[in-house]
């Protein structure tokens, strides 16, 4: 039997591009063969690093590209939209940066057009594919926690609010603030690790307490939250809580934690250390004792998720992370920051 060719990938957007492109280079069943940035300066010395010899400085040029089988999208989130929708019309496959989209019928008209163009869609959730996520959800699927009826979620930055000004911190480019930024990511890896629940219904609150002052005093526009906090109520009954922030007072410089709950047991998905050195507790009832066993170290999984989505095209297989989970995601976003605007629970 022939051997699949590989499949022609490109990256659009240079900043989270950068990781997508490495990936996609390092993976035997793809070439890295397009990069597209508007600005020459950081595309022409990132292309030469890579070797990659097919330079674009706008979409539409790359769209007309016949010879690119697959793109992602890794540009500011008010461009997912329509730039992936694009991309999908020329007969792309997308693989989009988080979040999804700026709303939810941003998120659904993506969704559509993914099925419209038979084409696949993968949502860059790379926070599963990691060692310690995959091994609790491991757990979960073994049936070591029993019935899951709550997680808990957070990822606080003592100090690391974006640049001020930038697209990341205007409402009309980002959506929001660390909640769509780094939220959307914990939110996922909860909902993965539960079983995709339905949401229901939501409530959440956003604070601004550092980040108007810094950039008031750099001149800058800050017009975004710089903590989130919110409640999941899922139809099954299942419920989930959040905290995010980009500065705030907390013990640790990042902190991330999403602790899953069962009637048997819990796992806390967690950094052992400083930055994101991410590891597992396990804790079970020994002998009528709970006792929490803590994994540093974990079987690899044998995908990255660009690598993944380079499988999912050549065996005509549904990603992991689709669109469908995207949307999900999306909806519980908006649905926070509207009940945190109204000050009342939302029903989805």
């Amino acid at each position: 039997m022939a051997k699949p060719r590989k499949i022609r990938c490109a990256v659009i957007g240079l900043g989270m591009g950068r990781h997508h492109a490495q990936n996609y280079a390092s993976c035997p069943e793809s070439e890295l063969y397009a990069l597209c940035d508007v600005d020459q300066k950081r595309l022409k010395p990132f292309a030469e690093q890579m070797g990659v010899k097919k330079t674009y400085t706008n979409v539409e040029d790359l769209a007309a590209d016949k010879k690119v089988d697959a793109v992602s999208v890794a540009l500011p989130n008010f461009l997912h939209a329509p730039i992936s929708i694009m991309m999908l019309e020329a007969g792309k496959h997308v693989m989009c940066e988080k979040p999804m989209a700026m709303t939810v019928e941003e998120a659904q008209a993506m969704e559509k057009a993914a099925r419209k163009s038979g084409r696949k869609f993968m949502m860059h959730f790379n926070t599963r594919f990691s060692p310690a996520s995959f091994f609790i959800k491991s757990l979960v699927q073994k049936g070591l926690l029993g019935e899951v009826y709550h997680a808990r979620t957070i990822w606080h930055r003592r100090q690391g609010i974006p640049g001020a000004g930038s697209w990341f911190t205007l409402k009309e480019k980002s959506g929001g603030g660390p909640l769509i930024d780094l939220g959307v990511h914990r939110i996922d890896l909860a909902l993965w690790l539960m079983g995709h629940p339905k949401p229901v219904a939501v409530s959440g609150a956003t604070f601004a307490k550092f980040g108007p002052k810094l950039a008031g005093t750099a001149g800058k526009s800050f017009t975004v939250e710089d903590f989130a906090s919110g409640y999941v109520r899922f139809e099954n009954g299942a419920t989930l809580s959040l905290e995010t922030s980009w500065a705030s007072f907390c013990e640790r410089r990042e902190d991330m934690s999403t602790m899953i709950f069962g009637d048997k047991g819990g796992a806390e998905h967690c950094n052992l250390g400083e930055g994101y050195d991410m590891g597992v507790k396990l804790i079970q009832n020994v002998d009528g004792q709970q006792k929490v066993e803590v994994f540093k170290t974990m079987p690899p999984p044998n995908e990255n998720a660009q690598s993944h989505f380079v499988h999912c095209i050549q065996k005509n297989r549904a990603p992991m992370a689709s669109a469908k989970h995207g949307v999900f995601v999306q909806k519980i976003l908006n649905g926070l920051y509207e009940s945190a605007e109204t000050g009342r629970e939302v029903r989805m």
